[in-house]
């Protein structure tokens, strides 16, 4: 199983480190928050739907990645990988 660790959780945000081995998955889960998703290496994710329906997301150090909440899924990973999951809600500055 992939294995998380909150980094920072308070009013504003919440900041998630997700680590895989090969092999592990997230589990079937549904997100709450919108999410930003920043890859700390390479790797390829086979992302399962709530249908069943299997894509290859393909992810590079350092490519963010921006999905809104409601999203089902589960996420199995084909290579080592780190991924920083940011969660809303954010704060800007001049709200």
């Amino acid at each position: 199983m992939a294995k998380s660790k909150v980094l920072i959780d308070n009013d504003k945000t919440i900041v998630t480190e997700w680590s895989f081995d090969v092999g592990d998955s997230t589990g079937h889960h549904t997100h709450k928050y919108n999410y930003i998703v920043v890859p700390m290496l390479d790797g390829e994710l086979k992302v399962i739907d709530n249908n069943n329906n299997e894509t290859i997301s393909k992810l590079t150090k350092g490519g963010v990645y921006y999905r809104e909440k409601g999203i089902e899924h589960m996420k199995n990973l084909f290579g080592y990988l780190f991924l920083y999951y940011y969660m809303q809600p954010i704060v800007f500055f001049g709200e």
